[in-house]
C-alpha cells in the first residue's frame, strides 16, 4: 500500500487544480467550500464561493448576518437548509469558541450541519487530523480499485471503506483525501469512461485489470420520485410582481417565490379561481412549463402571466430589478422570473 500512496500523493502535488479555498488552510473557507461542493459541482461553486466570502469575509459576518441576505447569496445553489446551518454553526462559533473554528474533530462534529464528511474534511485539511473523508469520488475510486460491486448508496459499505481507508491514511491526511477526490473528479470520472492512463494507481485497479471500471460503482435500485402539479400565477400591474414568502413548514421555506395553487387549472379556472379571490384582471396569457426535480420529488408546474386592473393590498409587490437583486428566488421559480424578463415590454 506505501507504493499506492506515494504514487497518489506525488500525482496530487504535482497536478493538483488552483482553487480559491486551497490558497490558505483557513477552516472557515474550506468549511464554506465543502458545504458548497455537496450536490454541486466546482465549476458552479467557485463564483458562488468567491461571492460569498467577499460579503460574509469572517465568521462573526456569518452570524450575524440576516436570513433574508443569506439566502440571496445562496440563491441557486439549493438545499437552503445548508445555509442556514452554516449560520446557526457560526453563532455557536461565536458563542462558545470565541468565532475561533475549533480543532478538535469530535468539536467540529457537533457543529449544526456538519456531518462525518465535512468535519473529516476540516480536520483533515485545516489540522492534519488523520481522519477520512468519504464522498461520491473517493467511493467511486475505492470500488474501482478494488473492483467491488457492493452498492455505494448502503450505509455498511461507507462504513466498510471508511475503515479501511482509516487503516492506511497517511500523516498528509488533508492531502491524501484532496488527492482521492480529485482523483475521481478529473480522472476516476463519474460519467464517460475513466482516463486510465493518466491514473497514478491503474497498475493497482482490479477494474481496469478486469475490464469492469464502466459497471462500477453500483447504486441501489432508485425510488420512483412523487409527482406534484402546480398553477403558478404570475400576477402583475404595471411593472410590479406579486411575490409571496413560503411557509415554515414547507419546501423551501422563507424563500420568495410566486403564488401558486395545487393542481394542473385550465385557463377558465384560472380566471374563476381570481373572480373568487376578488382580483380584476385585464390580460391573462398562458406562460411556460416547467418542472423542477427535487431529491425526492418532482414539481410540474404551468404558469399564468395575469395582468390585473389594480395593485391589491397586502400583497407583497415589487419590480424586476428588485426581485433580482433583492430577494432569493430558488431554481424552481427562475424561469419564470426569466420570462418575465424577457416579456416586461410586451406584456
Amino acid at each position: 500500500m506505501k507504493d499506492e500512496m506515494n504514487k497518489l500523493l506525488d500525482w496530487y502535488h504535482k497536478n493538483q487544480r488552483k482553487l480559491p479555498w486551497r490558497e490558505d488552510l483557513d477552516p472557515y473557507h474550506v468549511w464554506i467550500s465543502e458545504v458548497m461542493l455537496q450536490q454541486t459541482r466546482i465549476d458552479t461553486v467557485i463564483p458562488y464561493y468567491q461571492r460569498f466570502i467577499k460579503n460574509l469575509p469572517t465568521i462573526s459576518d456569518l452570524a450575524s448576518v440576516s436570513e433574508e441576505k443569506l439566502l440571496k447569496l445562496w440563491e441557486g445553489l439549493g438545499y437552503y437548509n445548508r445555509a442556514r446551518n452554516l449560520k446557526k454553526a457560526a453563532e455557536e462559533i461565536v458563542l462558545k469558541y470565541q468565532g475561533k473554528f475549533p480543532d478538535d474533530f469530535s468539536t467540529i462534529l457537533s457543529l449544526p450541519g456538519i456531518g462525518l464528511y465535512t468535519a473529516s474534511a476540516i480536520a483533515s485539511i485545516c489540522f492534519s487530523k488523520k481522519e477520512v473523508c468519504i464522498d461520491g469520488n473517493i467511493l467511486r475510486v475505492y470500488q474501482r480499485v478494488h473492483n467491488c460491486f457492493d452498492s455505494i448508496d448502503l450505509e455498511k459499505t461507507r462504513k466498510k471503506v471508511r475503515a479501511d481507508l482509516m487503516k492506511i491514511i497517511p500523516e498528509e491526511a488533508g492531502d491524501f483525501n484532496q488527492a482521492l477526490m480529485e482523483l475521481g473528479e478529473v480522472i476516476c470520472i463519474p460519467n464517460g469512461i475513466p482516463k486510465c492512463h493518466l491514473c497514478p494507481l491503474s497498475s493497482f485497479c482490479k477494474a481496469k485489470r478486469e475490464q469492469t471500471f464502466m459497471m462500477l460503482p453500483v447504486h441501489s435500485p432508485k425510488k420512483e420520485k412523487r409527482i406534484q402539479d402546480y398553477t403558478v400565477l404570475v400576477l402583475k400591474y404595471k411593472n410590479f410582481i406579486v411575490i409571496k414568502k413560503r411557509k415554515e413548514e414547507t419546501i423551501l421555506k422563507n424563500l420568495w417565490g410566486f403564488p401558486m395553487i395545487s393542481g394542473k387549472y385550465s385557463e377558465q379556472e384560472v380566471l374563476q379561481y381570481l373572480i373568487d379571490c376578488g382580483f380584476g384582471y385585464k390580460r391573462v396569457e398562458k406562460g411556460m412549463d416547467y418542472t423542477h426535480v427535487f431529491t425526492h420529488l418532482k414539481w410540474r408546474m404551468q404558469s399564468f402571466i395575469i395582468e390585473l386592473d389594480k395593485k391589491y393590498s397586502n400583497y407583497k409587490w415589487v419590480d424586476i430589478h428588485t426581485l433580482m437583486n433583492k430577494y432569493a428566488i430558488p431554481s424552481s421559480f427562475q424561469p419564470f422570473v426569466e420570462e418575465i424578463k424577457t416579456k416586461k415590454n410586451t406584456f
